[in-house]
């Protein structure tokens, strides 16, 4: 989805990976997702940038 000037959205994938539980220091896994993604358009970057 594209918002001229604002940006555009998309979704990307994220792979699993494996992590450690804080609490009990065991290793979990954690799967893959898909989400989403936000690139600012050039205007959008000109009006919020010094």
């Amino acid at each position: 989805m594209t918002l001229v000037g604002f940006g555009s959205f998309e979704r990307r994938e994220r792979s699993e990976c494996e992590e450690r539980n804080p609490k009990t220091n065991e290793p979990m896994t954690i799967p893959a997702t898909k989400v989403p993604a936000f690139s600012p358009g050039k205007l959008f970057r000109e009006k919020v940038a010094p």
